[in-house]
């Protein structure tokens, strides 16, 4: 098949370049390096076509899909605390550039547009885990802005038969993935703290939890919705995760098993858009997609450590 990656040099999407190289695939990449890097793409010159350039840019779209079988539309204005201080931007980005992106594929012929989703979506609704049925109730900007491709994606279905599939991320973290970040994530804020032998900043009291997903499984799921059959994914939303629950604070301890002694915490006054506790209801994916989240939030842990020592800083 032959591919469009859009934000292709950001954590996920980089990850996502590298696999589908290393399988033959043909690899296209928009990315405006905003806020991916060129050094996560490393590797892959000559070897994927890559295009500078923007999904707010309706040039750049009809540029990027043309001759794309399927995309894996993973650009967009990442962070709850962004969002929450420039909510404008965040729509800009990830509403308008994806309507953009959309109907640049639904001229081009593009079959299937996998979407990088958001858990974010569910706001702090108290039952867990997050089933897709549930209704939604985001607390965020950019939660209202991945909520809002959601419905989007639909309607392309709908109204073009375009297919499209939505997969809901519960914090995906791994290789690649940036700790130097104003906005960064907290496994490798974490991870370089232990590094470093500094304290790790937790906002809150530590004990809210995540369902944290390793990078090889938001692969999985990627691959397998670009292939799954229309009457079982198209239109769909789909949880992306492990199916377990982590405390900020079990994060720490476990971290201090792995390097072999632990760091001290530094709580932090909570941020604003945070959820206290997120768990994801994995079946549907399991059925439709035949998605299987094999690789356990501690196994992910222990490959992502084994990178970033391997890299040290310069990641």
């Amino acid at each position: 098949m032959r591919f469009l990656v859009t934000g292709g040099g950001g954590f996920i999407g980089s990850n996502l370049v590298h696999h589908l190289i290393a399988k033959g695939e043909s690899v296209r990449v928009l990315d405006n390096f905003s806020t991916g890097r060129e050094q996560n793409l490393g590797g892959t010159e000559g070897k994927c076509e890559l295009i500078r350039g923007s999904i707010t840019s309706p040039e750049d779209c009809a540029r990027a899909v043309e001759g794309i079988e399927v995309i894996l539309h993973q650009a967009a204005l990442p962070s709850v605390p962004r969002s929450v201080e420039d909510p404008v931007s965040s729509d800009l980005t990830n509403v308008h550039g994806t309507v953009l992106l959309l109907d640049a594929a639904r001229r081009a012929k593009v079959r299937r547009v996998v979407f990088a989703a958001s858990s974010a979506a569910y706001g702090e609704t108290p039952t867990l885990p997050k089933i897709e049925t549930m209704m939604p109730s985001p607390l965020s900007p950019y939660a209202v802005s991945k909520l809002a491709c959601e419905y989007y994606l639909k309607v392309f279905t709908y109204n073009y038969g375009l297919e499209t599939v939505a997969l809901r991320y519960f914090n995906v973290f791994g290789p690649r993935q940036d700790p130097k970040s104003q906005y960064a994530a907290v496994i490798p804020r974490f991870i370089e703290a232990y590094i470093a032998g500094q304290p790790a900043n937790i906002f809150g009291d530590g004990e809210q939890s995540r369902d944290f997903c390793f990078i090889e499984n938001c692969i999985e799921a990627n691959l397998k919705a670009a292939v799954a059959p229309a009457a079982e994914a198209s239109g769909k939303v789909f949880n992306i995760a492990c199916g377990e629950r982590t405390t900020l604070n079990q994060v720490i301890d476990i971290l201090g098993d792995i390097f072999g002694g632990r760091i001290t915490p530094n709580y932090q006054a909570p941020r604003a858009g945070d959820v206290k506790h997120s768990l994801a209801d994995i079946e549907q994916a399991k059925k439709c997609l035949g998605y299987t989240g094999a690789v356990s939030f501690r196994q992910g842990l222990e490959k992502t450590v084994a990178w970033f020592k391997q890299h040290g800083k310069a990641v």
